[in-house]
């Protein structure tokens, strides 16, 4: 492999030319930068990452932080986030944690290894001490880490909110609720807001995780404990589709019997039978705000911690009835 003074020699210049070139600073004429360019190419030179992010103390990399890639939501913002991110010059190094806290742990020992510029975290481990300890510039996305680090989050509570008062409003009488991990507060927000408006109506209650297999077991647990129910939501469209596979399983018709409502409006809902209705996070926006104000951090444009709140919309689909009048 070419080093930068090899470089330099085949281009007759010195290896600060090379540098200037490099790094688009500072003058050089056009004959030498042609020359550069030209060894460059020819010597096939590809500068050591790491030494580069020494030299210039910036890795033009972010960090990402994701506990379960398996999950289509978060795939949905690693798009936007590297969409944003590729458009300033960064790239984004992406680690699945596998809900594991230690492999979380041993993803950011490395992230710092490589001199990451910034982290977006959507950890499940939110008691994490290191990012406490940590100093990099960091944004929560779907997450509340601690106090001192930005948040962008969705508007969980109205969002728990409107599905309760959608189910109520389309004929629901007797409401049943899935809800998500308990530690996760952007996740207990939507349970808070459901069951403030399903009042006395509320029948039926448990907790799953976001996987597709404990979901379906919390469904089952459900309809043993809580059956009859004519509405319910799901605190993601995860679980609303083990809901609706466990309601055919039993013959129960959907939305005549019962009417479901996810939460987060993943790409999935279009393909489950009857297609979901659910509650829309803003995801691209969410990946979207959340990388530029990561950014904002790395230049220290307007460091003071803000938790930024994004509205929800419910998007109807045919797993509820039509509004009665």
């Amino acid at each position: 492999m070419a080093t930068i003074k090899q470089v330099a020699k085949h281009a007759n210049v010195s290896v600060a030319t090379v540098s200037r070139v490099m790094n688009k600073s500072g003058y050089v004429s056009e004959e030498a930068k042609e020359a550069v360019e030209q060894a460059i190419a020819e010597l096939n030179y590809a500068p050591n990452r790491v030494a580069r992010s020494l030299y210039k103390k910036s890795s033009n990399l972010i960090g990402l932080i994701m506990p379960d890639i398996t999950n289509p939501f978060f795939p949905q913002l690693a798009r936007a986030i590297e969409d944003v991110a590729n458009q300033h010059g960064y790239q984004v190094v992406l680690c699945n944690t596998d809900e594991q806290l230690e492999k979380e742990q041993t993803y950011l020992v490395a992230l710092q290894t490589m001199h990451v510029d910034g982290l977006i975290i959507t950890t499940n481990h939110s008691h994490n001490p290191n990012y406490e300890t940590l100093d990099l510039p960091m944004v929560a996305l779907d997450r509340i880490v601690k106090a001192g680090i930005d948040a962008v989050v969705s508007d969980g509570y109205e969002g728990g909110k409107l599905a309760a008062d959608t189910l109520l409003k389309r004929g629901a009488t007797r409401l049943a609720h899935i809800a998500g991990p308990d530690h996760l507060k952007t996740v207990k927000r939507r349970t808070e807001g459901f069951v403030e408006v399903a009042g006395d109506k509320l029948v039926g209650m448990t907790e799953s995780t976001f996987t597709f297999k404990d979901a379906l077991k919390a469904s089952q647990q459900l309809f043993d404990h809580a059956w009859p129910f004519d509405g319910i939501f799901a605190a993601n469209d995860v679980i609303a589709a083990a809901v609706l596979q466990e309601a055919v399983r039993r013959h129960i018709r959907v939305p005549e019997e019962l009417q479901v409502i996810g939460y987060d409006g993943i790409e999935l809902g279009e393909m489950t039978s009857p297609p979901l209705t659910t509650i829309v996070q803003p995801i691209y926006e969410m990946g979207r705000v959340a990388t530029e104000r990561l950014l904002d951090l790395i230049e220290k444009k307007d460091t003071r911690p803000k938790e930024m709140l994004l509205p929800v919309t419910l998007l109807e689909r045919q797993t509820t009835k039509r509004e009665e009048r």
